[in-house]
């Protein structure tokens, strides 16, 4: 995230303490330490969250085409049905003529 070498701690460390002072320094850096401990803890559990959210919303979707797909299926067996009643109809009415055509012939 941040690139900080030593040299920049170093000088971070003479700044602090120039400024804050030998007796005070300990104290500020122990909260220091806490609240970017707090601060880690905090962007982990943030991740984390937002994993799970992720990872629920991805199995929402396949779900949802899991029964999308379902749905399709059922439809293509529909039709397949109707294709078969249709094409036994066709059939039907086939055998009728050629039998009609037939008759008419020997009637003749």
């Amino acid at each position: 995230m941040f690139d900080i070498g030593f040299s920049e701690l170093v000088m971070i460390g003479l700044v602090s303490l120039i400024v804050i002072g030998p007796e005070r320094l300990p104290k500020v850096a122990r909260l220091a330490g806490f609240w970017i401990g707090k601060s880690r803890t905090m962007m982990a559990n943030v991740k984390a969250e937002i994993k799970q959210e992720l990872h629920q919303e991805e199995l929402r979707q396949i779900l949802k085409d899991q029964a999308d797909l379902e749905d399709f299926h059922l439809r293509l067996q529909e039709a397949s049905l109707e294709a078969e009643a249709i094409n036994s109809s066709v059939q039907e009415s086939l055998t009728t003529s050629e039998t009609d055509i037939t008759s008419n012939n020997d009637s003749k």
